[in-house]
């Protein structure tokens, strides 16, 4: 239960403020999104991926995997070269929603697994990456979400407890992992519907 009048509102981006898919990417190098998927799932994209999120410079990345799946090399390469062609642009709607939320002055925080290198990248392309108070990134603290660690920190840097907050995330398994240190949580799954469950806490 949120304790706060105005509770600190923590927002993901992927999948929430920001349309981020490799399938933009990688779509323009297969006839099929079968043939795509099953690249994927040989490399094992989202756990190389993931390493990336904790900080590991993608260079390094590249070199190990293109060891590894030397027959891949050119793709696993154009992830790095190409990165910005796997963001679709903002979610409108949350970008709104965002909108409103700092009119009204609520803390706004947010928690990303995302590598620093990119998130840099096309920081100033996204005017709303400025309205937060603070953002802790897994590429810079070296800590992913669901680790209970990185959620700590986010308290640190808003000086709030668990209880004052409300988790926005568009993964399951990070909104469990809030949940379960206390955090208000919202599972995302459009702006329709996040704006449905901030209007139903008088949020919005």
């Amino acid at each position: 239960m949120l304790t706060s009048k105005l509770p600190v509102l923590v927002f993901d981006f992927g999948g929430v403020l920001l349309d981020w898919n490799p399938w933009y990417l990688y779509r323009q190098f297969f006839d099929s999104p079968q043939a795509m998927e099953a690249f994927f799932r040989e490399i094992d994209f989202s756990g190389w991926n993931l390493e990336q999120d904790r900080g590991r410079p993608f260079a390094e990345a590249v070199t190990l995997h293109s060891q590894q799946f030397p027959h891949h090399a050119d793709l696993i390469r154009a992830y790095h070269e190409r990165w910005p062609a796997s963001i679709g642009g903002a979610i409108p709607g949350t970008v709104d929603i965002l909108t409103q939320l700092k009119a009204r002055g609520y803390p706004l925080y947010a928690l990303s697994n995302w590598s620093a290198e990119t998130h840099y990248l096309i920081r100033p392309q996204y005017e709303f990456f400025e309205w937060f108070d603070g953002i802790v990134l897994s590429g810079e603290v070296k800590l992913i979400k669901p680790d209970p660690k990185i959620y700590q920190l986010l308290l640190e840097k808003a000086g709030v407890p668990a209880e004052d907050c409300l988790f926005i995330d568009d993964s399951l398994t990070n909104v469990r992992a809030a949940q379960a240190l206390g955090f208000g949580t919202i599972h995302f799954q459009s702006p329709e519907q996040l704006r449905a469950e901030l209007s139903r806490l008088g949020i919005l």
